[in-house]
């Protein structure tokens, strides 16, 4: 490319970086303004306070979001593990045997994946009343994996496709059964996959609102986007946007940590296949 074509490259590039940063760093700006310098129109706090992170992480919002992040934390975990082991064996099958149904298994998943959710919240929400699982952990880990299963199954069957079929029939040829071929050939060669897997079902259950804010009604299970969605302020004229603002902060420093720490996991696993040759 000719040093013009390079500048150009350069300049669309910022541009969309500034596009994609701007919302995050109004946030940020938004959380580290004082309630008083809410409604001035500035870009920049005027000084900077930390007013609202101390109303959410000890004062009288602490009670709310505390507890939702460890609710957050504890169920996306486990839906995240359960998803990627049920699609690690579910992407297996569907790469390495030929068996009656296996499109349709895969065309499933994904209708799964774009059916809308607002459609059976409420006969869930009547259900998990009837049986006892409305406002638990298990009540929301079990939609949750409507959410990250399908699209699990549908990353997972990709690497184990570009798994060479090879070396699992060389570990059976010295003697390794199925399952210790699986285990212990077939996993470590997916591992990036499975990280890559894994991270996103993280974040489709870290980010869903509608579930969490249908089907539970205190502390006990609610997660942390359906607790920022009840925020409210000291009273009827103080609107609640600092705290907002500071609670989607600190939410999101989990995400950004995940993605720097295994940032080159995801990219390998995100290129698997990509290239051949």
């Amino acid at each position: 490319m000719s040093r013009r074509e390079k500048t150009w490259w350069w300049v669309g590039g910022a541009l969309i970086v500034v596009y994609c940063l701007f919302p995050i760093a109004w946030i940020v700006s938004l959380s580290l303004k004082a309630p008083s310098d809410l409604n001035t129109g500035g870009f920049l706090p005027s000084a900077v306070s930390w007013e609202n992170y101390q109303l959410i992480l000890t004062g009288g919002a602490s009670d709310l979001f505390l507890p939702a992040l460890r609710n957050s934390f504890g169920i996306c975990l486990i839906a995240t593990a359960i998803s990627c082991l049920l699609a690690m064996f579910a992407a297996y099958a569907i790469a390495r045997l030929d068996f009656p149904g296996k499109r349709l298994i895969l065309s499933t998943a994904l209708i799964v994946a774009i059916f809308p959710i607002i459609s059976i919240v409420t006969p869930l929400f009547n259900l998990w009343r009837n049986i006892g699982l409305y406002d638990t952990w298990p009540g929301l880990i079990i939609p949750y994996l409507s959410l990250t299963l399908p699209i699990s199954i549908w990353t997972m069957s990709a690497f184990f496709r570009e798994i060479p079929w090879e070396m699992e029939q060389a570990a059976q040829v010295d003697g390794a059964t199925t399952w210790q071929a699986f285990r212990k050939v077939i996993v470590p060669l997916a591992t990036p996959g499975v990280f890559t897997t894994a991270i996103i079902a993280f974040f489709i259950a870290w980010n869903d609102f509608l579930y969490g804010i249908s089907l539970t009604s205190t502390s006990a299970a609610r997660p942390v986007p359906a607790a920022i969605g009840l925020f409210s302020g000291e009273s009827q004229f103080v609107e609640p946007t600092g705290a907002i603002a500071a609670a989607a902060v600190i939410v999101t420093i989990p995400v950004v940590l995940l993605v720097l720490l295994f940032q080159r996991r995801i990219v390998a696993g995100l290129t698997n296949g990509a290239v051949k040759g």
